[in-house]
């Protein structure tokens, strides 16, 4: 109504000021009839509002579409009425909608094609890292132990390239199925031994409270704890010999925990450890941090479904916790003992 009003309002006053001059040409005229001249007035704004409400009627829901505007792009292809106007708007409104449906069909294919390509280089850079890695152990030490150090670093970085890749199609990835979490915890160990040795601190299970099954997803789980882990071992080398990973009840809940006592994250960055890009004043000081690691968790782990809490101190270390909860639906995860 506002619109229309204001589409309107330059007409009403050209009437007014119209029914304003008549007046006074015919008052100047001579023309002393007061009644004649009060009952033409208001004939002639009688007309203007059966005019306007007849006009507001007939275009209520394309002045209507025009003020509360557009929400979803599938509104683009909703008619309004049948006036020439609102006809054309229509039209106009549906070949945008092709022209952005095209467009995005198109970046949609440019990025599929990029995640692939990124793929398969991915996947094509760890056959000579391989080769590399069968090459160093008949190098004699310590160059043997750099040359192994330097490729573990690659193949981390090129690890979280590619999940990143597929995060965006994570649904099409997931196979959700019974996960024993001890099981897992003990392949991120043997997967990530070398960095324990090198960086001399080293993972503590406590297998009585390890007999835990979940359902969720192995590969991306094994993809949340080697990150968890990697930072806790980062953080707490040179002033903790140990990390501690844990696998407990919590009313009726699981929880996979990882806890180190290392530096911990200052209070101005635990709002953004999760933040895409944010390394904070820990990561700077490690040149190694990449600010992505922890957005893959965060993003991975609401995908799935489980709920990533943290407690930190400053010189104290900082737990970082998987909560898996049996509330979910079907897709999502479901505790149940052994």
């Amino acid at each position: 109504m506002k619109l229309f009003l204001r589409e309107h309002f330059l007409l009403i006053c050209v009437q007014f000021i119209q029914a304003g001059v008549i007046f006074l040409v015919l008052w100047l005229g001579g023309f002393r009839n007061i009644s004649a001249l009060a009952y033409a007035i208001f004939l002639q704004i009688f007309f203007l509002i059966a005019y306007l409400t007849y006009h507001y009627l007939g275009r209520r829901h394309y002045y209507a579409k025009l003020e509360e505007g557009i929400t979803k792009l599938e509104e683009s292809l909703e008619k309004t009425d049948r006036s020439p106007a609102a006809m054309h708007l229509d039209s106009m409104l549906k070949q945008q909608y092709q022209l952005y449906a095209k467009k995005i069909r198109e970046a949609e294919e440019r990025q599929e094609e990029h995640l692939e390509f990124i793929d398969r280089w991915v996947h094509q850079m760890k056959t000579p890292l391989s080769v590399i890695e069968l090459t160093a152990q008949n190098v004699d030490e310590p160059d043997s132990s750099n040359i192994r150090e330097e490729t573990e670093r690659i193949k981390s970085g090129l690890n979280t390239v590619l999940y990143m890749a597929r995060l965006r199609n994570i649904e099409h990835d997931f196979r959700i199925r019974p996960v024993e979490l001890a099981k897992v915890v003990k392949e991120v160990n043997a997967e990530n031994k070398r960095f324990y040795i090198r960086n001399s601190v080293y993972p503590r299970l406590d297998e009585k409270q390890a007999d835990i099954t979940v359902e969720s997803d192995e590969k991306w789980i094994f993809f949340i704890l080697e990150q968890l882990i990697q930072n806790a071992v980062k953080y707490s080398a040179g002033k903790s010999s140990h990390i501690d990973i844990r696998i407990y009840k919590r009313g009726s809940s699981a929880v996979l925990e990882v806890l180190d006592e290392g530096i911990g994250i200052p209070a101005e960055d635990r709002r953004r450890i999760f933040h895409k890009f944010h390394t904070g004043t820990n990561g700077r000081k490690y040149r190694e941090s990449t600010g992505m690691g922890l957005y893959l968790v965060k993003e991975v782990c609401k995908r799935l479904g489980h709920k990533v809490e943290m407690d930190s101190e400053v010189g104290e270390g900082s737990s970082f916790r998987i909560v898996f909860s049996p509330t979910q639906t079907l897709h999502q995860c479901k505790v149940s003992e052994r």
